[in-house]
This record gives C-alpha cells, structure tokens and sequence, in this order.
C-alpha cells in the first residue's frame, strides 16, 4: 500500500473516531410503574437532563420545536390508556431559538400515563416518546427513544 493510500485510511480512520466522540445524548430515560390500586396505575417516565439542556413539553407551539410525544403498544388488549400522558409544570419562557413562548424541562421531567388493567396481571408494556432538545444555541434532531413498563 502506498505511503498516500495509508494516509487517507488513517485519516479516515481518525474521523469517524472523532465523529463518534462528538454524538451527544443529553437525556436519559427510565421507567417504573406506579401502583394506584388493583386496576389502575400509572406508567411513568422519566427524563434526566444533563445541564444546559433542555427537553420539549407535549404541547408546543405551532413552528416550533418537536413536541414531547408519548406512543403506547396496547396491541394485546391487556390495559386500556385512561385520558393523555401528563406532564410535571416545567418553565414556560420566551425561546430565544424559536422566538415564542415554549414550555420546557431542565435537568428532569415527570410524564405519566393512567392505564386500567385486569387486577394481578403481570406483563410488559412497550412504547415510545419522540423527543427534541437543545441548548442555548443548538438543537439536535428529533429522537425517538424505546420504552418498556415492567408490570
């Protein structure tokens, strides 16, 4: 291999090193399930925002970022949704990036979602939330990040 081939491998090589350093994921998701008697609970998710970040309500303006947004698998019949997912007060603000007010998160955000159910069933939900975050001055493309509701 030529000494010109090598260079460019390694070059290549040492940018998608560096590409792949740059991803940034500056919020976590967890789950848990939150018992409010033998037929109903809530299934919760969790949001921890890393610093400077901030997460999109479920209801944001038209032109502005992507809303928060919840999808539910109750393919199986198991669990019935009772009314939307809900959302902790979070801050409104005038946007600097958007220019409007928008509700968002900043280090956590609580949603919750009521479900009915047979009492002493023991499944897995799945879903979904699609999501947008950014900072003071970025954004970053729309995630969509798998749930799972142990019950």
């Amino acid at each position: 291999m030529s000494v010109m081939k090598k260079l460019v491998v390694v070059l290549l090589f040492f940018a998608a090193a560096v590409t792949k350093a740059q991803i940034l994921e500056p919020v976590k998701w967890s789950t848990s399930v939150e018992k409010i008697s033998k037929t109903e609970a809530y299934l919760v998710a969790t949001a921890t925002i890393d610093e400077g970040w901030h997460l999109y309500s479920q209801d944001v303006p038209e032109g502005g970022p992507v809303a928060t947004t919840f999808t539910y698998d109750d393919s199986s019949k198991k669990f019935k949704l009772v009314e939307g997912t809900v959302e902790e007060d979070g801050h409104v603000v005038d946007d600097k990036i958007f220019e409007m007010k928008i509700k968002y998160f900043d280090t956590k955000a609580v949603f919750k979602q009521k479900i009915r159910l047979a009492p002493n069933q023991k499944f897995t939900i799945k879903g979904s939330v699609e999501f947008m975050v950014c900072d003071d001055s970025r954004c970053l493309p729309p995630t969509t990040e798998e749930l799972q509701f142990e019950l």
